[in-house]
C-alpha cells in the first residue's frame, strides 16, 4: 500500500485524535511557505526522472491529457461538487481546479504495486508530476477570479496575473535549468555539493517566481527539473540520491502535519460527498479525459481504461486546500470550513481506491508486466554463452553486453539477444531499454568492467540483484589490492569462481547441466551423484522464479520440484532422466 495512507493515519492520531501535535502552534507563520518549498522540491524531483526519449509516441497523449483532459476534469468536478456537497458556484469551481491534480507522491507507489507496462506507467507518471504546476496555476487563476467577483479587482486584472504566473515559471525555469546544467556539465561543482547546490537553486528559484508572480514558482522548478533530464552529459546521480531521500522525509513530513490539522467532525460530515465525489471521478471525469486524451492509435482500449483507472488525489491538493480555505473563511463564504475536510476525504477515498484495485485491475485487464524474466548480462565470452543459452531455455530473456565484436557474433550465432558496445556507454543509455529485467550478471574477463557495470546499475536494480564474478582481490593480504568495501557486490556461485577458472574448467570439458530435484532424488543425493566435482549456478523453483547462486551465506536449500543448473565435470555420469 502507498505509504500516505499511513501518514495520514498518524497524522489523524497524532493530531485531532490525540493532540499530541498542533502544527499552527509549532510552525506559526512559517507552516504554510514551509509546505510551499516541500512541495517545490518533492515535484523538481519528480522532474528530474522525466526524460523525453522515454516518450516514444506518447507524447501528444501527455499534452491533451494535461489540457483538455485537465479542463473537462475541473468542469466535471465542479458541477459534481456544486450538487454533492452543496457548495456555492464559486467554491465549487475552486474545489475543482484544486483537486484536479493527482501527483507523483501517491501514482508513484501505486504504480510499483499494481506493475502496469512501461507505455501506462510513462503516460500517469508525466501526467502526475506535469498536472501539479498546471492544477496549482488552474486553482490561482480561479481564486483570483472569486476575489474580483467580490469587487477587490477586475476580471482583466485576473488574467493579468495568470499570464504573469505563466510568463515568470517559464522564464525562470528554463533559464535556471540551462545555468545549473551548464555548471554541472563544466564540472564547476564539486561532486559532494551537487545535491546542496541543486537543493538551494530550488529554493531561489522557487522564491524569485513567487515574488515576480504569486504560485508561479511551482511551474518554474518543476521546468527547470525537466530541462536538467533532458540536457545531455550532466552528471545527475548525485542529485538524483540526494533528492530521492529528500523527498521521502518531506513527503513523510507533510502528509503527517497536514492530516493533523483536520477536524474529525467535519470529515465526518463529508466522506459520503468524497465517496461520491471519487465515483464522478473514475466513472465520468476520468473516461472524458480519456476519450480527449487518445486517438486510438497510442493505447488499446485495455491500455486506456488502465490509465483512466487510476486516479488518487495527493500532495498538491492537499497542501493548497488549507490555504484557499483559510482566505475563503475570511470572505464568510458558507461552508468554507468543509473545504479542507471535503479535500482531504477525497485523497484518502482515492489513495484507498487505486492502492487496492490497481493491481488485481492490471491483471484482469491483462497489462501488467510479469515479473522480471530480463537477464543483463555483462561479457559474451564462453562461459556467459552457455550460461545465457541454458537461462533462454527456461524461459528468461538474457541480454549480452560486450565491446568485442567476435564474442558478441558467437553469441548472436548462438541465438542470443546482444548489444555491442559498453554497457556503460552513451549509446546503452539511449538504446536499452531495460524494462522487465530483473539480475545483472557481470560475467566478464575484465574484472574492472564488471565492477564498472555493477556500480553503474545497482541503484536500477537494487543491491540484491547485481551480482559479479569474483575477481581473487578478497584473498589478497594487501589493503591497495583488495576491493573497497562499499564498492563490492554479491559475488557469483562462490568466492573461487573468477572468471578465468570458469573458462579454464570448460576448456577441460566441464559443462552446464539442468537438473530436476524430488522427492526421491533430493539435494543430498545430487550432491553425492555429482561428488567428482559440480559449481551450483541457478536453482529454478517449482514456481518459475530464479534464485541466484552466489556468495550469501543465508541462501535456502534447494527443494524436491526445483531445478539445479551448475558447471558438471566431465566425468560425471548423466541423471536418470537424462539431463
Amino acid at each position: 500500500l502507498p505509504a500516505i495512507l499511513f501518514l495520514l493515519g498518524i497524522g489523524i492520531i497524532a493530531g485531532p485524535v490525540s493532540g499530541w501535535i498542533h502544527p499552527d502552534q509549532l510552525f506559526g507563520p512559517l507552516l504554510f511557505p514551509g509546505i510551499s518549498l516541500a512541495v517545490a522540491v518533492i515535484l523538481f524531483e519528480g522532474a528530474l526522472n522525466l526524460r523525453l526519449r522515454e516518450l516514444g509516441g506518447l507524447a501528444s497523449v501527455i499534452r491533451r491529457m494535461v489540457s483538455l483532459g485537465a479542463i473537462s476534469s475541473w468542469l466535471i468536478l465542479a458541477v459534481a461538487t456544486h450538487w454533492i456537497a452543496d457548495f456555492n458556484w464559486s467554491m465549487a469551481i475552486l474545489f475543482g481546479a484544486v483537486v484536479v491534480v493527482s501527483g507523483p507522491t501517491v501514482i508513484g507507489p501505486v504504480l510499483r504495486a499494481a506493475r502496469p507496462n512501461s507505455r501506462i506507467s510513462n503516460v500517469l507518471m508525466w501526467e502526475s508530476i506535469l498536472i501539479d504546476p498546471i492544477g496549482a496555476l488552474l486553482a490561482v487563476l480561479v481564486f483570483e477570479a472569486i476575489i474580483a467577483h467580490h469587487g477587490s479587482t477586475g476580471i482583466r486584472s485576473a488574467v493579468e496575473v495568470f499570464l504573469k504566473m505563466l510568463a515568470a515559471g517559464l522564464l525562470l525555469g528554463v533559464l535556471a535549468g540551462q545555468s545549473l546544467g551548464w555548471l554541472l556539465r563544466k564540472r564547476a561543482i564539486p561532486d559532494y555539493l551537487h545535491g546542496v547546490v541543486a537543493l538551494g537553486s530550488v529554493f531561489i528559484i522557487f522564491a524569485a517566481a513567487n515574488q515576480i508572480a504569486h504560485e508561479s514558482g511551482l511551474l518554474a522548478v518543476t521546468l527547470m527539473g525537466v530541462w536538467l533530464a533532458n540536457m545531455r552529459d550532466i552528471p545527475l546521480e548525485n542529485i538524483l540520491n540526494f533528492k530521492e531521500s529528500l523527498s521521502i522525509l518531506l513527503i513523510s513530513i507533510l502528509f503527517i502535519l497536514l492530516a493533523a490539522r483536520l477536524n474529525l467532525l467535519a470529515l465526518k460530515e463529508v466522506i459520503i460527498s468524497g465517496v461520491l465525489l471519487t465515483l464522478v471521478i473514475q466513472l465520468v471525469a476520468q473516461p472524458v479525459k480519456i476519450l480527449l486524451a487518445y486517438d486510438g492509435k497510442e493505447l488499446n482500449w485495455k491500455e486506456r481504461f488502465m490509465t483512466g483507472w487510476i486516479a488518487p488525489r495527493g500532495i498538491v491538493a492537499a497542501a493548497g486546500a488549507p490555504v484557499y480555505a483559510s482566505q475563503l473563511e475570511a470572505l464568510n463564504y458558507p461552508k468554507a470550513h468543509l473545504f479542507v475536510p471535503l479535500t482531504f476525504a477525497l485523497i484518502i477515498v482515492t489513495v484507498l481506491l487505486a492502492s487496492f484495485t490497481a493491481r488485481p485491475m492490471a491483471r484482469l485487464l491483462g497489462v501488467s508486466e510479469k515479473d522480471p524474466r530480463g537477464i543483463l548480462i555483462v561479457g559474451a565470452n564462453a562461459f556467459a554463452i552457455a550460461v545465457a543459452g541454458k537461462l533462454k531455455e527456461w524461459g528468461f530473456r538474457p541480454l549480452l553486453v560486450d565491446d568485442e565484436y567476435r564474442q558478441i557474433q558467437a553469441a548472436r550465432m548462438a541465438g542470443l539477444d546482444t548489444f555491442l558496445g559498453s554497457l556503460v556507454s552513451e549509446a546503452a543509455d539511449r538504446q536499452l531499454n531495460l524494462i522487465g529485467f530483473g539480475y545483472l550478471l557481470a560475467l566478464s574477463t575484465d574484472a574492472a568492467r564488471n565492477l564498472i557495470a555493477s556500480l553503474r546499475y545497482d541503484p536500477e536494480f537494487g543491491h540484491r540483484s547485481v551480482f559479479t564474478l569474483a575477481d581473487g582481490s578478497s584473498r589478497k593480504t594487501s589493503a591497495r589490492n583488495r576491493t573497497a568495501r562499499q564498492h563490492r557486490r554479491l559475488h557469483l556461485f562462490s568466492e573461487d569462481a573468477t572468471a578465468g577458472s570458469l573458462l579454464d574448467k570448460m576448456e577441460k570439458g566441464w559443462t552446464l547441466k539442468a537438473t530436476g530435484l524430488t522427492e526421491q532424488f533430493d539435494w543430498a543425493q545430487y550432491q553425492q551423484q555429482f561428488a567428482t566435482g559440480f559449481l551450483a549456478l541457478f536453482i529454478l523453483d517449482k514456481n518459475g522464479k530464479l534464485q541466484v547462486i552466489n556468495s550469501d551465506q543465508n541462501q535456502p536449500e534447494p527443494r524436491a520440484g526445483d531445478q539445479i543448473l551448475a558447471l558438471v565435470a566431465p566425468d560425471v555420469a548423466p541423471t536418470a532422466d537424462g539431463n
